[in-house]
């Protein structure tokens, strides 16, 4: 692997362990009106995003890369809108276990987007890594899946992961745009969205101080770090590694919230590390490979 890849699956790796404390987070929150909380958690995500952009690249440089985002940046940032707001909406109609199974098939739908609209090719150890982390999500959650299908939640649940693959396969393309502006028009949209369909927005003292490390930290953070490092990978390998964050969820949750984990969850997760560990490693060995030893006389 590549040194700028190297980069890119790094920071991919650490926008899944920032989004990964979301559980942990949310467990806390008083907040019963999820439309509430999607407003607010995306503004502070937004103004995050932009404060960052400001203090980086300046007024003038901020407003070029507004201008230079394109289309390309415009349906990024729908996609990554339609995935956060499908996300809240699909739990009210189906549990979470149905929602993470069908984000583990995010990177199968980016590997397949990419090789059929891009051309890029998927060789097959990164097939199998997505086939071994789809059965370890599905081993995760083997135990919650419901046993009726709803078509409303898992259709949203489906769409959430299409709209993830699509953020990361378009990234991936449009490699020489900055898609800061379109995480945070992505928030913008969310926060709209959210605003319209929200009850009374007043939250208490604590929610609103839990909300903005909601917001700005876990999903603003979350998403500067995927967008900057997805621009360095194959967009099959960024979503893979993606996938880290249903993994981590659990643990969190259970070092903050002292909610021990299952044997099934357990054992998925083993699945999914493994998986994601022996692919990098290829990868790594594929790029690096060891230096010919000479033949003695």
């Amino acid at each position: 692997m590549a040194a700028l890849e190297q980069r890119g699956a790094a920071l991919v790796f650490a926008s899944a362990a920032v989004w990964s404390f979301g559980g942990a987070i949310a467990r806390y929150l008083s907040v019963t009106d999820s439309w509430v909380a999607i407003f607010w958690r995306s503004l502070c995500a937004g103004l995050f995003l932009l404060g960052f952009m400001l203090w980086r690249e300046g007024r003038s440089g901020t407003w070029k890369l507004f201008r230079a985002m394109g289309w390309a940046g415009f349906w990024v940032g729908v996609c990554f809108a339609t995935a956060s707001t499908c996300f809240v909406v699909a739990l009210g109609y189906t549990t979470v276990a149905n929602i993470l199974l069908m984000q583990a098939g995010a990177p199968l739908i980016a590997a397949l987007a990419g090789a059929l609209l891009f051309r890029e090719r998927i060789g097959m150890p990164t097939w199998l890594a997505i086939l071994a982390v789809i059965v370890g999500v599905g081993i995760m959650v083997s135990n919650a899946v419901a046993g009726r299908v709803s078509p409303v939640g898992d259709g949203l649940a489906l769409l959430m992961a299409v709209a993830v693959a699509g953020a990361t396969v378009l990234t991936r393309r449009h490699a020489e745009v900055g898609m800061m502006p379109a995480v945070f028009l992505g928030t913008v949209i969310a926060a709209a969205i959210g605003g319209v369909m929200a009850g009374p927005l007043r939250v208490s003292a604590t929610d609103a101080a839990l909300l903005f490390v909601f917001g700005a930290l876990n999903l603003g953070l979350g998403m500067a770090l995927f967008v900057t490092g997805v621009r360095l990978l194959p967009a099959a390998l960024a979503a893979l590694i993606g996938t880290a964050e249903p993994v981590l969820g659990p643990v969190w949750v259970w070092l903050v919230h002292g909610e021990v984990p299952g044997t099934r969850t357990l054992i998925g997760g083993a699945v999914v590390i493994l998986a994601l560990v022996l692919h990098l490693a290829w990868q790594f060995r594929q790029q690096n490979p060891a230096p010919a030893v000479p033949l003695m006389d």
